[in-house]
Order: C-alpha cells, then structure tokens, then sequence
C-alpha cells in the first residue's frame, strides 16, 4: 500500500492573528482619560461626557450656545472683529499664520463668539470662549467681544452668561492681552453696579489672565465638573514651592470646597441649572425696578 500524504485541513487564523477592522476616521473616539473607545455618536448623544468614567471632554464654543440657548432661538453678533499682528511678533512662525490656520480649523473669527437669545423663554447674552483657537486664550479681540457683551446687558438689561475655557492671556499680543484683563473687569464691575445678573461658567481649563479677570467676577461661579481652574497650573506650583500639592488640587470640587466657585456641575445639568438661575435672578431684578 502506498501512503498518500494526508491533505492539511484549512484552519481558520487564530485571534491574535486576525487584522482589526478599518473602522472610518471620526466614527470612533478615545477618551483622554480611561483610554476606552467610544462610538462617537454615542459620545455627541452624551454632550460629550464619556460614557465609562464621565470625563468631561472639551466642547467648541458653539456646542455651548447651542447646549445653553432654547433650541435655534438665539443670533450671534460681533462676528466681524479680527486681531491684526500688533507686535509683529514671530516665534516659530509668524502671528498672522497662526491666526490663519486657527480660523481655517474652527471657522470662528477668534477665541469668542457671542450670542443672544432666549434661555428658558428670558432674553440673555452668551460669551463663549473656544479652546480650539489657540487655547482659548485672549487677546484684544477676546477681550473686546466680552466687554461688548457685557455693554450689550447692561444697556438691555438682561442676563450675561460667559463660558470660560482658556490658557489665558495671549502671549503674542503681549500688553495689548494683559489690558484685556483691567477692561474686562471693568466691565463686569458697571454690571454689578447696574444690579444686571452675571454669571461665570468655569470649563476645563479656565486659567491664568482669563480667570484672574472676568472668569472670576460672576454674581455666580459655576464649575463644570473636573475642570481645572486656576492661575498657574499645578505643576509650576509644585515647582515653586518645592512640595506635593494636596490630591484634587484646582480641580472644580476642590475649590468649590475652599469657596473658590458656588456650584459644580455635570454637563447634563448646566441648561436646566442656569435657566432656573437666569429666571430667578432676572424677576428678582424687575422687582426692584423703580
């Protein structure tokens, strides 16, 4: 008998060996905390928040008007102000680049838009700051949106909302950023005099100029929950006092407990939240009209 070699059976490839699917770019994310992937869908149905560990994901400015405003009941204004190149200043490229492109990827015209409408059937303002356009941070445009927001509830004598979400002052306008700061302020100040309802929603992160100015001064703070808020980040304190920071530090509930902000909140509840505050504060100010 003569042996015939045995044909070999087709095997199907083990696990490790089979290729994972080529799934499209933008249908899946990664949270930047707990690595888990999440269907994208998913994540925008969510506003957002990761679905595994709640991790607050940064939104453009305007998913904000959109999350705060009764649904296609608000206009934006001041979108026609553009900052210019003061210093001509130059680091690895020239300013007037670095504007370009930020405008080309966000479609924004800077770091703030704003938006009037109606929240919760009451007029009021919405200032929002994009971290997407040079993170978040303000110069002279920036820093005249909100001061024109600002003159805008003053003059109508309705509610203003800003949305903070910034490194800060913007390093290449220099001093120009830095007078954002007194401006801002000032501004804020002749609302509080005029008894007109401001308040300071605090994003991750709010930092440095920005919340050493206008972020702070609300008749409200509120923090969205995890947000880094601060001055100089935690690193550079640790550095410079040459000691471990406690666990929580400048995280949203840690300065909500050292009286630093009033309320944290999750994202799901900052609509429901800030109507019911616009509403209180605004029949609260027609009750004392004359």
């Amino acid at each position: 008998m003569i042996n015939q070699p045995i044909p070999k059976r087709d095997r199907k490839p083990s696990s490790d060996l089979v290729k994972p699917l080529d799934i499209p770019p933008g249908l899946v994310e990664t949270c930047k905390k707990c690595n888990e992937r999440i269907d994208k869908k998913q994540l925008v149905d969510n506003l957002w928040v990761c679905p595994k560990c709640d991790h607050h994901h940064r939104i453009p400015a305007r998913e904000w008007l959109k999350l705060l405003f009764d649904p296609g009941d608000y206009e934006e204004f001041d979108s026609n102000l553009y900052t210019v190149n003061p210093l001509n200043f130059y680091d690895s490229q020239d300013y007037r680049d670095r504007l370009k492109s930020a405008r080309l990827k966000t479609r924004l015209d800077d770091a703030c838009v704003n938006a009037r409408g109606k929240i919760g059937g009451m007029p009021a303002l919405v200032s929002a700051l994009d971290f997407y356009f040079l993170g978040g941070s303000m110069g002279s445009v920036v820093g005249e949106k909100v001061t024109r927001a600002s003159e805008r509830a003053l003059a109508e004598r309705i509610p203003l909302i800003t949305v903070s979400c910034s490194g800060g002052a913007r390093m290449q306008e220099g001093m120009f950023s830095l007078m954002q700061m007194a401006k801002t302020s000032n501004a804020c100040g002749r609302l509080r005099q005029a008894g007109i309802p401001y308040f300071s929603i605090l994003t991750d992160p709010s930092t440095a100029g920005v919340m050493a100015s206008f972020a702070s001064l609300g008749d409200l703070i509120i923090a969205e929950q995890g947000a880094l808020i601060g001055f100089a980040g935690p690193r550079v304190i640790a550095q410079t006092i040459g000691g471990e920071l406690p666990v929580g530090f400048q995280r949203a509930d840690f300065c909500r407990e050292h009286g630093f902000v009033d309320i944290v909140l999750h994202r799901r509840d900052m609509r429901k939240i800030v109507t019911r505050l616009v509403r209180m504060f605004t029949d609260s100010m027609n009750r004392a009209l004359p």
